[in-house]
């Protein structure tokens, strides 16, 4: 959603330049255009490390530890359920 709005954005900063363009007297041909994506990407950076600390949110410990309940697979018979047999 966030790349949509910037995308959206990107395009009503171009169209307002072409029109500023052509109200000053420049020719400006649709072939130009053409050639313009509104996806620009160089200001973006989509994957990076983004602060929470301007926001007041502080990130909770980390727990290594998995809350999984392995009890029924201790249970099963590992030949029954096709584990130590050869393919």
């Amino acid at each position: 959603m966030l790349t949509k709005a910037v995308i959206f954005h990107n395009a009503l900063d171009i169209a307002q330049i072409a029109w500023q363009l052509l109200e000053a007297g420049w020719e400006i041909d649709p072939e130009d255009l053409a050639h313009i994506s509104p996806y620009l990407t160089e200001h973006i950076n989509r994957f990076g490390e983004y602060s929470t600390r301007e926001l007041g949110i502080q990130p909770e410990a980390y727990d290594p530890r998995l809350e999984v309940d392995f009890t029924p697979l201790r249970e099963q018979d590992p030949a029954a359920a096709g584990f130590g047999t050869a393919a």
